[in-house]
């Protein structure tokens, strides 16, 4: 059903019924290969079914080719669709007092419009890490609505006032092997506080389909009993998560702000490391010495405290403070480094996600930038071995690459800012070889 004319009812008309022809054509496009600092030759990209057929600078003859989409670039560039190494996809537009209300419903109808919504800011993918959204990510895959890839971690590992438990002080004590919090019932969140519990909600999750784990290894902005420099599991705790996601050959993550709870986490043996804001050069230099990722998010500002009280904006503050020192030790050290964006809680904040990604060029080029949220976050995402929910490559424009592809009127190398404004500047947005969003002139 159209509701408008002109761009927009197409746009809307192609987002909610993806139906692609076997074959689609870009003509004369500038490509952002994901990986190159420089824009290819004009150049002719024919996408078959949901991978990259064949990129060549001589026209491509599609005469004798039935039921083929001719798009015109015209000297656009197309580049690859963008990712968002931390993402909640459940916890984006609810508060949190709809998600603890009685009735999860509402809850996940806002989750599905906000993917919709991700997947137009050009986000073809995002890694969950944290939240319950195996049931959304089936929907989406299924074609039930438009969003984006989603790899999920289930509910997030923490223990008994940590960050991840939401519960008030006249929940406590916790009785063991009792009833579980709401927030437990609703998947957000599995409290654990020992090795063999750790290793049973481990297991849990990737029962569930998880591709790989989080556990907060330290103290968090918006958990009300949890301040920053606290480290929560031990080391045992930690190694028994990794334990058991290895044995099904994918890797932990661990929310980490500070040097101990860090470092704790590198002895355990956590591949990745998120956040990191308040670690020392001494840790810095350990993560590179050990190969481990590092996903932070370049928090420059309290716009993300809506709704949090006056002690949780403070530990936003202090977070905040270690935003350049982070970036600064990683370019130092030359630590694998992943973009996203951790936004909690608000529709308003979620539309800068593009915005946010163009910071990055405080501390890189914009090409670096696109590097990093292309082709670089791909990399991480291969950690989770045969726990990758869509085997191929994505992150880059290259021949046999999965067609997640954004024409861009523009060039993002040069104007980075381009991606914060993707309703005017995506011109066309492809996920899986097809088009969600067409509004090419006429």
């Amino acid at each position: 059903m159209l509701v408008a004319t002109g761009s927009l009812s197409i746009a809307f008309s192609a987002m909610a019924q993806p139906s692609p022809p076997v074959a689609t054509l870009f003509e004369n496009v500038r490509i952002f290969d994901g990986k190159a600092a420089t824009l290819s030759a004009p150049s002719h990209v024919l996408v078959w079914g949901n991978t990259i057929a064949s990129i060549s600078t001589a026209p491509v003859n599609v005469a004798a080719t039935t039921n083929v989409r001719v798009i015109p670039g015209n000297g656009r560039v197309l580049m690859p669709g963008l990712i968002d190494m931390h993402w909640h996809a459940m916890l984006v537009r609810p508060t949190p007092a709809i998600l603890l209300s009685s009735d999860a419903g509402y809850a996940n109808l806002l989750a599905g419009v906000e993917a919709t919504a991700t997947l137009m800011r050009g986000f073809t993918t995002v890694r969950d890490l944290g939240g319950p959204s195996f049931d959304l990510k089936r929907a989406i895959d299924e074609g039930l609505l438009p969003g984006p890839r989603i790899y999920p971690s289930g509910a997030v590992i923490t223990i008994t006032s940590g960050h991840g438990d939401f519960r008030q002080l006249s929940d406590l004590p916790r009785t063991i092997g009792g009833m579980l919090a709401r927030v437990e019932q609703l998947g957000g969140s599995m409290i654990a506080d020992s090795p063999d519990e750790v290793r049973l909600r481990v297991r849990e999750q990737l029962m569930r389909g998880a591709s790989q784990i989080k556990l907060t290894a330290g103290g968090g902005v918006a958990s009300p009993f949890s301040p920053l420099d606290v480290s929560t599991f031990t080391e045992a705790e930690l190694r028994a998560a990794v334990e058991a996601a290895e044995n099904w050959g994918t890797y932990v993550c661990t929310h980490a702000y500070t040097s101990v709870s860090i470092q704790r986490s590198i002895a355990a043996g956590v591949k990745c490391i998120e956040h990191g804001h308040l670690m020392d050069d001494a840790t810095a230099r350990l993560m590179a010495e050990k190969g481990i990722w590092l996903s932070t998010q370049p928090f420059l500002d309290l716009s993300a405290a809506s709704g949090l009280g006056p002690a949780e904006q403070a530990k936003l503050r202090q977070v905040i403070t270690g935003t350049d020192a982070v970036y600064g030790l990683a370019k130092k050290y030359g630590i694998k480094t992943a973009f996203g964006t951790d936004v909690l809680f608000s529709k308003e904040l979620a539309k800068r996600q593009g915005a946010m990604l163009a910071t990055l060029t405080r501390w890189y080029t914009p090409a670096e930038a696109l590097i990093m949220a292309t082709s670089t976050n791909a990399e991480l995402l291969q950690l989770s071995g045969l726990r990758n929910p869509y085997p191929g490559k994505l992150g880059v424009v290259e021949e046999g690459a999965l067609a997640d592809l954004l024409l861009v009127d523009g060039n993002p190398l040069e104007t980075i800012d381009l991606v914060a404004d993707p309703d005017k500047n995506f011109l066309v947005i492809m996920k899986d070889g097809k088009i969600y969003k067409e509004t090419l002139p006429k």
